[in-house]
């Protein structure tokens, strides 16, 4: 017979569980630009690391049996709301946090050093690479507990850079070829801006002054008619998708015809849906082995992921969603290594687990997540940077992107790999 008595005592010990229960999740923050001036980039990225770090609880128990508590927070690309949220993040004890903007990551650099906090952001500014503070570059702090997935905004430039020379060259071009820096006046599109103009002018580019843009559309006619007027050969584009897709058809418009180098976050198959023909051509950095859909072993991985947020696997998902995937998956197999036999999951032990390997891919990711090395004091996970150029033959008003995709209108056409040399005067810039 079921008693009061044992009733209220089973009751007490429920909610002396549930505290424990509770205790035992992981919690990770999660810091996403939904509805900010970068969330055309920032909601793709946003839902692999969600989707990616769903699955891992949903097929793996989480890390070592223990669930992730993953924190949302959308910021709207606004740093003090980052900042804000962090305080109360570190309240909370996470344990990592998966990052977005320059401004903002670069503004914790000392709050996750102090706090001994993992914060893996989608900003890749040259700064958060110098781990140990050894570069004596101005401006640029230790930053031991910053990593991403993916070269730097700089080194990326960097390998653009070096095959623009190439290509002008190759199709036979004389004289000087001339390069100019787009993009607004703001820390991620200035952030690789001095390193790409040194490295231009040691190529033999003749280096145009800087022409900005706002980091939101808007009608940048004046701008093409101003790469006209210069006669700039190559232009880079240091903006997200959404502010580059004015910049691109309207210079398609006013008849400017300039090579375009996208940034990382510059050009995306989304992108070249809405910037139709006028995206043809656009040079940009892949950070993954492999785009959707390719025939790669972890692609079949990434499929699984997918599902997370759409059960029924039509979802195109892009170039943005991959490296989000691969971004998570660091930081959970780092997560992995801090919890081995035992241990326990701080912020000290996952950054130990970015050292443990070199050449490292995630498990089951394999032709996805490209190779990477993580050292003390050198944060510059890779220095291969694979080169894609957006083809677009026709229209694009109608139809999906994947529908697009296969039917050949557009393509993501590989371009070149790119291995840059580990320079010690490039650490941090």
């Amino acid at each position: 017979m079921i008693t009061r008595k044992t009733l209220l005592a089973a009751a007490a010990a429920l909610a002396m569980a549930l505290p424990a229960q509770a205790q035992q999740r992981i919690p990770i923050g999660h810091l996403m630009d939904n509805s900010g001036p970068t969330s055309d980039v920032g909601l793709p990225y946003g839902e692999g690391v969600r989707d990616a770090l769903a699955w891992v609880n949903a097929t793996r128990n989480g890390i070592a049996g223990r669930q992730m508590n993953v924190l949302g927070f959308d910021y709207g690309y606004q740093a003090p709301r980052a900042i804000s949220q962090y305080q109360a993040w570190s309240r909370d004890r996470v344990v990592a946090i998966q990052g977005w903007g320059t401004v903002d990551t670069e503004a914790l650099i000392r709050f996750v050093t102090r706090d001994r906090i993992p914060y893996i952001s989608g900003s890749y500014s040259a700064a958060l690479t110098d781990a140990a503070g050894r570069s004596g570059r101005q401006g640029v702090e230790a930053a031991p507990f910053n990593f991403f997935y993916g070269p730097s905004y700089s080194d990326a430039l960097r390998a653009m850079l070096i095959w623009a020379r190439q290509d002008w060259e190759r199709r036979g071009q004389q004289g000087r070829p001339k390069y100019v820096h787009m993009g607004a006046n703001h820390p991620y599109p200035n952030s690789p801006k001095e390193a790409g103009e040194t490295l231009a002018r040691e190529l033999g580019f003749d280096v145009l002054p800087a022409i900005q843009f706002a980091l939101t559309p808007g009608d940048y006619t004046a701008q093409c008619l101003t790469l006209r007027q210069q006669g700039a050969n190559y232009a880079y584009l240091g903006n997200t998708a959404g502010s580059n897709i004015s910049v691109l058809r309207a210079c398609q418009t006013a008849g400017v015809q300039v090579q375009f180098l996208g940034n990382v976050w510059g050009m995306d198959e989304n992108a070249m849906k809405a910037a139709g023909t006028a995206a043809n051509g656009v040079v940009f950095p892949v950070r993954t082995g492999a785009v959707w859909g390719q025939d790669v072993p972890g692609m079949q991985t990434a499929r699984q992921i997918s599902r997370q947020s759409d059960q029924a696997g039509s979802a195109y998902r892009t170039v943005h969603y991959l490296a989000g995937i691969c971004s998570a998956m660091l930081m959970v197999e780092a997560m992995e290594h801090a919890a081995r036999e035992g241990g326990q999951v701080s912020g000290e032990r996952i950054r130990e687990g970015f050292y443990v390997r070199q050449n490292w891919v995630p498990r089951g990711f394999d032709g996805l997540c490209n190779p990477s090395s993580f050292a003390p004091d050198d944060h510059r996970g890779t220095l291969r940077v694979a080169l894609y150029r957006a083809n677009v033959s026709g229209n694009t008003a109608q139809g999906s992107v994947e529908e697009l995709m296969r039917a050949g209108t557009m393509r993501l056409e590989a371009v070149q790999v790119v291995e840059l040399e580990r320079r010690r005067d490039w650490l941090g810039w």
